[in-house]
Formats: structure tokens, sequence, C-alpha cells
């Protein structure tokens, strides 16, 4: 075999396996990837929690401490646990949320343990408030100085 035909051949070889290695590497890609946040206790914890008799520290030492206190008022914990699917390029999605609330009476025992689903989940509009006149491109100094001709004079003196 001469020289030039087995340099073409090793040639020919290293394109197939880089092909080989690019096409693996485009299907790696095109796999779903699996990602879990959070933590929800399972129905064999949750049945050990009894209504009526618990308390937040037996709660806390069964379940462990929550990922969620309430934020107006301290009368339930909620656990949130979420599973998202990436896919190649497209942006993330949430396939499966569990929430475990569980309430507690001002004394601090447990009133009520609830499971919701993703299907029980539902966007909350945030309440947004929008400057009605741009500040942008302003200066500090011509917004100070551009309030100074709105301000009445007769209320500043004690006028009517």
């Amino acid at each position: 075999m001469s020289r030039q035909a087995n340099t073409t051949g090793r040639r020919a070889m290293l394109l197939a396996l880089a092909g080989a290695a690019a096409a693996l590497m485009l299907l790696a890609a095109c796999q779903p990837m699996y990602q879990n946040h959070g933590y929800a206790p399972d129905d064999a914890l949750l049945s050990k929690i009894e209504v009526g008799r618990d308390t937040r520290d037996t709660v806390a030492a069964t379940l462990g401490p929550p990922s969620v206190e309430g934020l107006l008022n301290d009368v339930g914990w909620f656990y949130v646990q979420s599973r998202w699917k990436t896919q190649g390029l497209a942006a993330p999605m949430e396939i499966d949320r569990q929430v475990v609330a569980i309430t507690f009476s001002e004394a601090g025992i447990v009133t009520n343990v609830e499971r919701f689903g993703l299907e029980r989940g539902r966007i909350v509009p945030i309440s947004r408030r929008v400057t009605t006149e741009p500040v942008k491109g302003r200066s500090i100094l011509s917004q100070l100085f551009g309030n100074i001709g709105m301000i009445d004079t007769g209320s500043l003196l004690g006028g009517p």
C-alpha cells in the first residue's frame, strides 16, 4: 500500500469519527434535562401529622422546617417542590409542582393539612406603579429645578 493511500485512509477514518462524535453530541444536546427544586413531604410523612394535636415544634421535628412561612401572619407553613424540564435551547418548563400547606391556630396547633398540585396553580398579577412622566434623560438638577414653578407660594405663606 502506498504512503499516500494510507494517509488518505487515516484522514477518512478521522473524519468519520469526528462526524460520529458530532452526531452524538447533537443527540445528547436534545435530551431533556430535569431539575428538582424545593421539598414537599410525601403522604407517608404527612400521615404522621395529626390535626388538633400536633404543634409547630412537632411538625418541624417530623417534616423539617418549611420552605415558606405565612408572610402577613404566622398561621401557615408551606412546603414547595417543583420539577422543571429543559430541552435543547427551549426555555425551562415547570412540569410538576407540589405545595403542602399546613395551617395553625393562634395557639400553634395544626388546624389543616392540604396538598396542591400544578393543576391548582394560578398566576397572580403583580400591581405595578408607573410613573406618568418619564424621568429618563433628565438630570437630578433639572428634575429639582423643574418643580420650582409648580410651588404655590400662596399656600406657603398661609393664604387661602
